[in-house]
């Protein structure tokens, strides 16, 4: 074999290559785009971190769901520790203002979750709740929640958002603790498109 015919297989060799990494990178992107659907049909199929019913309205439905919420009775006699827990599954900041609350079963409350954006690009990020126990997430109703809106960040930015929920009286009496987790992750491969409007605030 001449030294010729040696280079233009070496070049052949290295296109094949560079397609096949193209077609896996490509794989991968499409792959985390998908995640969040995905991971919402694989838990609705088994049953895990169901989203609450609150989550599952539609705006078409919100006047049912404000005539629930004022018809929800306050229960004093009894109190929830509702915990409250971020994962941030890139690099970035996310937390809730605090760890956790007390709260009454029909009384509405408000926590604020607070995400920073510490890299030098701008960055796509959502995020996806889960419940802990799984049949508290019945039962836990947001009236107001960041959670499956994708949002885009500048470097540097924080974005400031409310979660205003309220924990059903038909709540399971044994419940006596509820963890409300996020878990905020970018989406890979796209840093522009629309932002989502919500009653945070940016700094």
């Amino acid at each position: 074999m001449t030294s010729l015919s040696l280079v233009a297989r070496l070049h052949l060799d290295n296109r094949r290559m560079v397609v096949k990494l193209g077609v896996i990178t490509l794989l991968m992107f499409g792959f985390g785009y998908a995640l969040v659907p995905m991971y919402r049909t694989i838990c609705e199929q088994l049953g895990i971190n169901v989203l609450s019913v609150s989550e599952q309205v539609t705006s078409g439905a919100a006047p049912a769901l404000a005539s629930r919420k004022a018809s929800t009775q306050v229960d004093l006699t009894r109190s929830i520790t509702v915990e409250f827990d971020a994962n941030a599954r890139g690099v970035f900041e996310f937390k809730p203002a605090v760890s956790s609350l007390q709260v009454h079963p029909g009384e509405m409350n408000t926590v604020m979750y607070e995400f920073r954006n510490i890299q030098t690009r701008t960055l796509a990020a959502q995020a996806i709740p889960s419940y802990a126990p799984m049949q508290a997430g019945a039962h836990f109703n947001k009236v107001e929640c960041f959670c499956f809106n994708e949002y885009v960040l500048k470097p540097g930015e924080s974005r400031h958002w409310p979660v205003v929920f309220y924990v059903d009286a038909k709540l399971p009496k044994d419940v006596t603790t509820i963890t409300l987790s996020y878990t905020f992750f970018e989406v890979p491969g796209k840093v522009a498109g629309p932002v989502a409007v919500m009653a945070g605030k940016s700094s």
